[in-house]
């Protein structure tokens, strides 16, 4: 009997806060910290998610910053010049951007030897 376990090696990206605040009509920019420099190949995929609803995808975009989605109105992404933090900013929020912000990663799922 052969047993086959997939090596998967995933990198963290935690929140820098738990809560954020603001008031409205300000730009708001949630910050969130990627275990090592991100590279060209990383895929970065912001979600959204209303108390009693289903997490909805926003955005995405590869380490370098560039878009992999359509732009969002009132939406950008920033990877700051060290390569381990990653922002998504909201213009004018409102309060209708009240919600929990989720950002998650594709993996490499190669086998390891």
């Amino acid at each position: 009997m052969f047993i086959l376990s997939p090596g998967i090696s995933c990198k963290e990206v935690a929140p820098e806060k738990n809560e954020q605040y603001s008031l409205e009509n300000s730009t708001v920019t949630l910050s969130y910290r990627y275990s090592q420099q991100t590279t060209a190949g990383d895929e970065f995929y912001w979600y959204q998610q209303y108390p009693g609803k289903q997490p909805q995808f926003i955005i995405s975009h590869l380490g370098t910053g560039r878009l992999l989605s359509d732009p969002v109105s009132g939406l950008s992404v920033t990877v700051r010049e060290d390569e381990i933090h990653l922002d998504l900013q909201i213009s004018s929020a409102a309060l209708t951007d009240s919600a929990v912000y989720y950002c998650a990663l594709s993996c490499d799922t190669t086998l390891q030897k």
